[in-house]
């Protein structure tokens, strides 16, 4: 059987041409690191001055175990924290629910309650490392839990540093752990950036992600134009309330993914910032240097991870965080090897982070701001993906805007599209995957410790059940109740902020999931059509 015929296109289907030069290519208008529009970065000195925050994603099982493994990961050096929570945490349901069985701490730790958070991050100083909730249905009440926890020990939210994700909108689009109608949710997620503005100036109330979007099956031009599509609105639902927008920008993140097309990687980062910048400026009319910059986290995408070879899996990663790095993240989390076969292992998440390490202090690329700077080939790339990415957003605004799309399925069924072409381009073999559709073995290694399903539910989520009857046993009763009946009340008021109701029903030492049947019973649940 022949080879296809080999074809020279991104992910995204640029063409990429034989090569790249003067007579091909625009002459590079670059500008500087630090001034609009941050083609080169948003700092003027980039690495040279800080480098990105290191922050690995963790989180399994009990709090307890999920601690202990923040622990070692700040002792290995890693500069941030960023949590995994459970599916009955991200679609709030208590341990004992019946629709949590088998699932409680299977894909990340279970919080339910305050005493949930307090164990968490017991010991971890949460005025001084930063941290990220990795968290978006239930991004309030677990805002909620760790604004109660440092209160508790004396600490002012004002001190408090991180990012809450709370991008419900991408939950619809790619992910689906939405559990109300699109309005309430949007309502939810507002109220929660609102408070954070006015209370924790430190904490960055949103995560913009485009890395579900991507790990969805988009495409780098969706990923990025849907992203700012859904930003758009959460910037127009602010300013609709009176935040003025050089008060919002600059507490506006973002979360990408990387994946493995080198080039096209670096250029996508550097033309996201061109364009947010003028989004920011342009559109809303920002003036501050900070709101009209980019700043973003970058994962490796799990997507990319085979369980096929998997040892090949460290390559990928080592070259999607490069590409991170070159393209100017802020804040960068590299996968593990084993990701494609179970919870990762000490030994597997320690290289992941010594793969960023090594590339901070041994290769060079952090010594000089934007080294691939006047590259054609990366310039030409990056004046592409800044133009389709572009004429994307204006095409989603003359439709009616994101929300409107959104309702009508549109996004999510142009990402399916791009997502099943992807898949066929690699069954057809035009594109390879080293040990999947190419250089297979037929030893396959699969030496890896996977994680036990039977263990996970018959010790975690016994014990986590069992946990959770002790904290109801010790509260006041009727002041919960009291509790829920005023959230139930303040969520039927369509002009109520619901955030200083929820973190009063936390520290009442409500549940989350009394906290979100209350609101169930007020929003109702969303069901696709």
């Amino acid at each position: 059987m022949s080879e296809p015929n080999p074809q020279f296109v991104t992910p995204s289907g640029i063409e990429i041409q034989r090569y790249y030069g003067p007579d091909n290519t625009a002459s590079p208008n670059l500008g500087e690191a630090g001034r609009f529009p941050f083609t080169r970065g948003i700092q003027k000195t980039m690495y040279r001055g800080r480098l990105w925050t290191m922050r690995q994603y963790a989180g399994f099982g009990a709090a307890r175990q999920t601690n202990q493994r923040f622990r070692w990961l700040l002792e290995q050096g890693q500069t941030g924290l960023s949590t995994a929570f459970d599916l009955p945490t991200q679609i709030g349901l208590d341990a004992d629910d019946p629709k949590a069985k088998g699932e409680v701490g299977r894909v990340g730790v279970h919080v339910a309650t305050i005493d949930d958070m307090d164990e968490l991050f017991d010991s971890i100083p949460l005025d001084e490392v930063s941290t990220s909730l990795t968290i978006n249905a239930t991004a309030a009440v677990i805002l909620a839990f760790y604004v109660a926890v440092a209160k508790r020990r004396g600490i002012s939210p004002a001190s408090l540093q991180g990012t809450l994700q709370n991008d419900i909108l991408k939950e619809f689009i790619a992910r689906g752990t939405q559990v109300f109608p699109v309005a309430p949710s949007l309502r939810l997620c507002v109220d929660t950036m609102e408070w954070a503005l006015q209370n924790t100036p430190r904490f960055h109330p949103i995560s913009i992600s485009g890395y579900h979007i991507r790990e969805a099956g988009s495409d780098a031009v969706q990923e990025v134009a849907f992203t700012f599509a859904n930003a758009e609105v959460y910037v127009r639902s602010l300013l609709e309330r009176g935040v003025d927008i050089d008060a919002l920008g600059p507490k506006l993140a973002f979360f990408f993914g990387c994946h493995n097309h080198f080039l096209e990687e670096i250029a996508k980062f550097r033309a996201a910032r061109r364009v947010w910048a003028r989004i920011m400026r342009d559109g809303h009319g920002a003036k501050d240097v900070k709101s009209q910059s980019l700043r973003f986290h970058v994962q490796t995408c799990g997507s990319t991870l085979t369980s096929r070879q998997p040892h090949n899996n460290a390559m990928r990663v080592a070259w999607q965080a490069l590409a991170a790095v070159l393209g100017g993240a802020q804040s960068l989390h590299t996968n593990s090897f084993d990701e494609a076969l179970a919870l990762p292992a000490e030994q597997s998440a320690s290289l992941a982070l010594r793969t960023q390490q090594i590339l901070a202090h041994e290769t060079g690329v952090t010594d000089t701001v934007d080294p691939v700077a006047g590259a054609w080939a990366i310039e030409s790339l990056t004046d592409e993906l800044d133009q389709r990415v572009s004429a994307t957003l204006a095409r989603v605004r003359d439709e009616g805007g994101m929300l409107k799309l959104i309702e009508a399925g549109v996004p999510q069924r142009e990402i399916q599209e791009r997502a099943y072409a992807c898949q066929r381009d690699i069954e057809e073999g035009r594109r390879k995957i080293v040990g999947v559709n190419t250089l297979r073995l037929e030893a396959d290694d699969r030496a890896i410790r996977r994680a036990s399903a039977a263990s996970s539910k018959s010790v975690g989520e016994a014990a986590q059940v069992k946990r959770l009857k002790l904290f109801r046993k010790k509260r006041d009763a009727s002041a919960v109740e009291a509790a829920v009946r005023r959230l139930a009340r303040a969520a039927r008021a369509p002009t109520e902020n619901l955030f200083p109701h929820i973190l009063r029903a936390v520290e009442t030492r409500v549940t989350i999931g009394e906290i979100f049947a209350a609101l169930r019973g007020v929003f109702g649940e969303y069901h696709a059509r």
